[in-house]
Order: structure tokens, then sequence, then C-alpha cells
């Protein structure tokens, strides 16, 4: 009896010890194949036009059960693809991101907030062209499970926010060239 008593005790000690391990929160790193911020505005009242940045790294943190995370976001603005080269280059220029000066634009999460075990949420500061704001990611799809193809965990995300470009002062050609822009972001992310 004293033998189960003991072997009783050292499972509980063992697994309240192993409690925090499972925790903890995990590090995933963005893959670059898979994540692609988007930007879309109305042009001239023609057209919503839509391009996208082909470069983006970052990190996500993520604890499902203490429902805490955080993001860190840089994407290469020399990345720009709007489907025209002409255009790239446009968009790179001073009146826009002036990718000479500000190479990089940031996202670094502030707060996370969850609904039930899934992040709604995205708090944090946006760096456009210099200029920090705040601004509020809604999510609008999450995903976290074992990736099947690289037998690790992994997690998944869009999420979207409008900003005015005059805010970041990117505004030449507003109101012909709409200051709202929807930048919604597609990412998955492996963990480390």
């Amino acid at each position: 009896m004293q033998k189960l008593s003991k072997l009783t005790a050292a499972l509980v000690l063992a697994a309240a010890a192993a409690a925090p391990a499972l925790a903890a929160p995990a590090t995933y790193v963005l893959d670059a194949n898979h994540t692609f911020p988007r930007f879309s505005y109305n042009h001239l009242g023609y057209s919503v036009q839509l391009s996208r940045f082909d470069k983006t790294t970052g990190k996500i943190v993520f604890d499902k059960v203490a429902k805490t995370g955080s993001v860190d976001v840089v994407i290469d603005a020399k990345s720009v693809n709007t489907g025209s080269t002409l255009f790239n280059e446009h968009i790179q220029g001073e009146d826009y991101l002036d990718t000479a000066k500000y190479p990089t634009a940031t996202f670094k999460s502030t707060k996370v907030v969850f609904d039930g075990d899934k992040p709604s949420k995205i708090e944090g500061n946006l760096t456009l062209k210099g200029v920090t704001k705040p601004v509020t990611l809604t999510v609008t799809s999450f995903q976290a499970m074992p990736h099947p193809m690289y037998k690790k965990d992994a997690i998944g995300a869009n999420a979207t926010v409008t900003v005015k470009r005059s805010d970041f002062n990117a505004g030449k050609n507003a109101p012909y060239v709409g200051d709202d822009v929807t930048i919604d972001i597609a990412m998955e992310a492996l963990q480390q």
C-alpha cells in the first residue's frame, strides 16, 4: 500500500510539473510561401485595385491555454506586386511608399483578443513610411493544428483592417484615388 501511495504521489508531482510545459507559449515562424499581405483601394471610381507584397517575415507567439499571443510582422515594401512593373515603381516612389527611405513596413501587436479558444482581434502598431499608428486587425479565420506535410504544429489566419493612406503621409491623389486602403493578410506559420 505504501508503494502505491508513493507511486501515486510521484505521478501527481510529475503531472503538476508537466502542466506548465503544456501551457507554455509556442513560437511560430511565418511561412514566406504562404504569407501575403494584400491591399485594395478604389481607383478613380472605376474599380477596386488589389495588390500584394511578396516578401514577409515575422513570428507569432500563441498560447491557447492562457489565451495570449503576440504578432510581429515585417513586410518588404520593395516587394510590392501590382501586376505591373511600371506601377510597382510608381507605388514605391516618394509620394506613396517611398521605399528608398522606408524599405519595410511593420506590425507589432500590443494585445491579442480571444473569442473562446481563437483570436478574434489583434491590436497593435502599424508603421508605414516612418509613421506609426495604432490599428486593430479583425481575424476572419484561424486554425491551429499539426501540419499534414511538415509533421509539426502550425497555425494559420486571415486578418483585415482598413486604414487611411493620408494618415501615413501617402495620400497623394486622394480623394480621386481612394484614401481608404483595406489590408488583408493571409498568414501561415510553423512552430520553431
